[in-house]
């Protein structure tokens, strides 16, 4: 079996790396908002090359927590439309709504699957007060255009990079290229901790402080709450697990742009569209996502053979229940990709003999 993520042997090449910091934690008798927190939070802001991260439970929450800050800052108000990709995970969408603002779904690109800028300044309107790009897979969106529209008509710009650790465009990463960025630690992730948790990151010492404070009950001082925050705090374990995955992330986003360039070199089977690669630094190969017009015979054809695939995602988000009103919507390009997408097994623990097999397998399809 060729397992589509093996988080075994992902977690195995560190295990006493883990260990050792699991026992440091537990030696500590400190386990929330200590130092692991704070040298994580410091580390992972160099990396980013940010002034500010803040560590929190998960990546919704940290999406969640940037709008409640600018709700705070009264940058946002509940009505105001931010817009965001019509194919992006639930996640992006929960973020908006949940805060009473409006997500305004816009179409991706058919060929690289990110928001297409091209077409974002048709949908803003007097409510726009932001932006949310989703570095969708683990490529960039077109942050050139999107800062460009944004400075033109006074709007935020906030990061969805919850699959874009370490992307890097014009010599910046992904968590630098807005006004704010929300990551996922989920353990998939290319920087997965061994559990839940997110981050926050900003040059916006304001709003920095706004998240943290929100994030932590709305205190900053014990007892003392001054607004109606939420729980939701990256711990101690997680933060030490997370500091010897992150000195690991830069070898292992090699790996993976090594296994892509053999997919899309190697792979050339008609049936099978390829993703596009706009610029090989931009992209950290979180996903590997082929297009097909038969996916779910492709997928039973790959699995019959003992390779596991995953959809990401099956359904859009304006074909949710949860969200009715938009039930009489149609997104064709979004529909067509969610359709069609088949992820393949993707990560820095792929053995290239497991490699040869899958691509013999496509192009014999």
């Amino acid at each position: 079996m060729i397992k589509f993520l093996d988080l075994y042997e992902i977690n195995q090449r560190h295990k006493q790396e883990l260990i050792n910091a699991f026992e440091r934690v537990i030696d500590s008798g400190w386990f929330i908002q200590g130092r692991e927190v704070d040298a994580f939070e410091a580390e992972f802001a160099h990396y980013c090359g940010v002034q500010h991260c803040i560590g929190v439970a998960n990546g919704l929450d940290a999406l969640s927590l940037i709008i409640r800050a600018y709700k705070e800052l009264g940058i946002l108000t509940d009505g105001d439309e931010i817009i965001v990709p019509a194919n992006t995970f639930i996640a992006s969408i929960l973020a908006i709504s949940t805060n009473n603002l409006i997500p305004v779904l816009v179409e991706p690109d058919i060929h690289t699957y990110l928001i297409n800028a091209d077409v974002i300044q048709a949908h803003i309107t007097s409510r726009t007060k932001a932006i949310m790009p989703v570095h969708l897979y683990g490529q960039l969106c077109d942050m050139e255009k999107i800062d460009r529209l944004a400075k033109q008509y006074g709007l935020k710009v906030i990061e969805d990079a919850a699959q874009a650790h370490g992307a890097v465009l014009s010599e910046q990463r992904a968590g630098k290229l807005g006004d704010a960025a929300g990551f996922s630690f989920y353990p998939g992730k290319n920087l997965g901790a061994l559990g839940d948790g997110g981050a926050v990151t900003t040059n916006d010492a304001q709003l920095a402080e706004i998240v943290r404070t929100l994030a932590n009950y709305g205190s900053s001082e014990k007892y003392h709450t001054q607004y109606k925050g939420v729980n939701s705090r990256l711990d101690e374990i997680q933060s030490a697990l997370l500091r010897v995955k992150l000195q690991q992330l830069e070898a292992d986003t090699a790996k993976r742009r090594a296994v892509a360039k053999r997919y899309l070199m190697e792979i050339n089977n008609p049936k099978v569209i390829l993703p596009e690669n706009k610029a090989t630094e931009s992209h950290v190969w979180h996903l590997f996502v082929i297009r097909t017009a038969n996916r779910d015979a492709l997928q039973e054809y790959l699995q019959q053979a003992g390779v596991q695939t995953q959809i990401h995602y099956p359904i859009p988000p304006h074909k949710q229940e949860a969200y009715p009103e938009w039930h009489h919507l149609h997104f064709p390009v979004t529909e067509k990709i969610h359709r069609e997408v088949l992820s393949l097994p993707m990560s820095p623990v792929l053995r290239q003999e497991e490699i040869d097999q899958l691509i013999s397998l496509l192009n014999a399809y």
